[in-house]
């Protein structure tokens, strides 16, 4: 027996006993990594650089990409390292920091999606007026509520999570420290702090979702009203996308955190993980820019832009 005061490390759920399982899944696992930091990161470089994409849409898309690249960057590197090394433990102070920037970032994200489909309410239901409710100033100030939404709620979870004493082992069964399996180590009937701290955010979480669906139920009502076939078509494709990312988030989301215990199994709860925590961040920049000319133009300037430069650097090099 041993208690959260004298726990150093944790130990991580291992995705395979054999080897060449573990190389398979560090295999998978970066290769999704890179495709989310590549899809993010052209994104990212797309917009800052476009002078077009200087809009409070694409605005809030940048914030969405470097949202989406730390919460991947603080899961999978370490999931990563530790089959190519063939360890699972992570320091007891490198597991708080996961928890604390998991929810920091994901917290974020969602007050972020909230944000974004008021942005969209806005530019369909209220195009006149657009101009002065989503001014810079506006816009700057939503996506840093939207950041700071996601430290106090990350900040609370991880100092009351880390305060409950500790003393069934430290083996955390999921491939990242995740409060829920956390609290399983707790030996005493403190984590129901915890519980009351979940609904409070589920609450929050509710008011958000409840917020999205008003707001698409006004939008989708708007659009259908549009006199012409190509004014709805770019209206749905400026509103699908985003709907796409807030339902995948929310599904995963609340299935990993809300299914009843009888559904909980080691299995399910390791796939369910890896929907909610690790598909979203890769698939986003591919359902943002699937229907998107703007931003697909822009990306395609940037990709030939770095070609052009990297024949430039290799001409130079090789002279």
């Amino acid at each position: 027996m041993s208690n959260s005061s004298s726990l150093t490390e944790f130990l991580l759920l291992a995705f395979a006993d054999t080897w060449e399982l573990q190389l398979l899944h560090f295999s998978l696992f970066l290769g999704i990594y890179l495709a989310a930091l590549l899809g993010n990161g052209l994104i990212i470089t797309a917009i800052a650089c476009d002078h077009h994409l200087h809009t409070p849409m694409y605005f809030f898309l940048l914030n969405l990409s470097l949202l989406d690249l730390g919460t991947i960057s603080t899961t999978v590197p370490k999931s990563v390292a530790n089959s190519l090394w063939n360890t699972r433990a992570i320091s007891y102070l490198g597991c708080a920091a996961q928890v604390f920037l998991f929810f920091f970032l994901l917290g974020g994200e969602y007050s972020l999606l909230t944000v974004m489909s008021y942005d969209r309410y806005v530019a369909i239901c209220k195009p006149l007026h657009y101009g002065t409710i989503m001014g810079s100033r506006a816009c700057v100030k939503m996506a840093a509520a939207a950041w700071a939404s996601g430290f106090l709620n990350a900040l609370l979870h991880t100092g009351n999570t880390f305060s409950i004493p500790l003393c069934k082992g430290n083996v955390v069964d999921q491939f990242f420290c995740e409060i829920p399996q956390i609290l399983k180590l707790s030996c005493s009937d403190s984590y129901l702090r915890e519980v009351g701290l979940s609904v409070v955010s589920l609450c929050l979480v509710f008011g958000c979702f409840v917020f999205i669906v008003v707001s698409y139920v006004q939008i989708f009502t708007a659009v259908l009203r549009i006199p012409s076939e190509q004014g709805r078509h770019k209206a749905f494709s400026m509103c699908l996308p985003h709907l796409a990312v807030v339902s995948l988030f929310v599904i995963t989301a609340v299935f990993a955190y809300l299914k009843p215990p009888s559904l909980s199994s080691p299995a399910l709860d390791l796939v369910v993980a890896v929907l909610y925590s690790v598909v979203p961040p890769a698939v986003n920049p591919l359902i943002y820019s699937m229907r998107n000319k703007e931003l697909k133009d822009a990306l395609k300037r940037v990709v030939s832009w770095t070609f052009f430069s990297s024949g430039n650097i290799a001409f130079a090099l090789h002279k």
